[in-house]
């Protein structure tokens, strides 16, 4: 008996071991694939222009500090950076606001349409226009005379927050609403339930909120081109890294291009490293309950 229950147990086993090594494979792939296009750019970074042209050796021969220098003070990246900065950080708070508040409204309040407008949301999730919206959004921003300001970008990578209000909307829901009514009994208004105790307790979803609409903010390239098209000197830093391969000097400035990706990485690590700790628990919560 023993020695057929060893039979069993040994094909069993050896299946287990080969779908644990299939795993570890393919998330050391994954991994590889990830990180390397961040490690190349680093390392890039401090090349000379023709070791990246050429293709030399994957180590630079002689590493070219003066790169980042250039990169701050010929090619004005600190201006640029600073225009990223004030957009990311203008649209990931105007996201917060604009998606806890319609996230909350959605999940706690009944009103005549609702149905209607959330099934507009979802189909909006799904039906992607791309680049063919913002002609019409650069002549509304041309019309209002905002087309040479950043409000114009805040406002238009402010937009399509369907998905972010859907993740509020779902954690909103998690929160029972024996909270609200006692509040309201205590004589809270509706804007007090929001602000004194939805508020507090969305704080991991809103973490999630911010990680995205940061990284889209900061990481957007043809809305911001197209919306600085009439004032160059408020780029953004992605847009102004990749004109870099138009330079004056008939050749592309690939080692700056890359010195100037390295810098565009740090800000999304940083935003990542404090967000990192909701974004796990706020993301499941938020796709998952309701």
């Amino acid at each position: 008996m023993k020695d057929k229950k060893k039979k069993k147990s040994s094909p069993f086993k050896w299946k287990v071991m080969v779908v644990q090594i299939l795993k570890t494979i393919f998330v050391t792939v994954a991994v590889i694939f990830t990180i390397y296009p961040v490690i190349y750019t680093i390392v890039g970074s401090f090349k000379t222009n023709a070791e990246l042209t050429l293709g030399a050796d994957f180590w630079p021969s002689s590493w070219q500090v003066e790169n980042y220098y250039r990169a701050f003070v010929e090619a004005d990246f600190l201006r640029y950076s600073l225009n990223s900065l004030i957009v990311a950080a203008s649209v990931t708070t105007l996201a917060m606001m604009t998606s806890s508040l319609s996230g909350f409204i959605l999940a706690r309040r009944n009103f005549w349409g609702k149905k209607l407008l959330i099934s507009l949301y979802l189909s909006m999730m799904f039906v992607s226009l791309g680049a063919i919206k913002l002609y019409p959004i650069y002549q509304m921003m041309r019309s209002l005379n905002l087309h040479k300001s950043l409000i114009a970008l805040i406002l238009t990578l402010t937009g399509g927050q369907a998905a972010n209000v859907f993740l509020v909307m779902g954690f909103t829901r998690s929160i029972p609403t024996q909270l609200d009514e006692a509040a309201i009994i205590d004589g809270c208004s509706i804007f007090q339930v929001y602000y004194r105790i939805i508020l507090p307790l969305s704080k991991p979803i809103l973490g999630v909120v911010a990680l995205f609409a940061f990284r889209n903010a900061w990481n957007d390239y043809i809305a911001g081109l197209i919306m600085t098209i009439g004032a160059p000197q408020l780029k953004p830093l992605t847009v102004a890294v990749v004109q870099l391969k138009y330079s004056v000097n008939a050749a592309a400035e690939w080692h700056i291009m890359l010195a100037g990706a390295a810098i565009a990485i740090i800000p999304i690590l940083l935003v990542y490293s404090f967000a990192s700790r909701h974004f796990i628990s706020g993301l499941t919560a938020g796709a998952l309950k309701g």
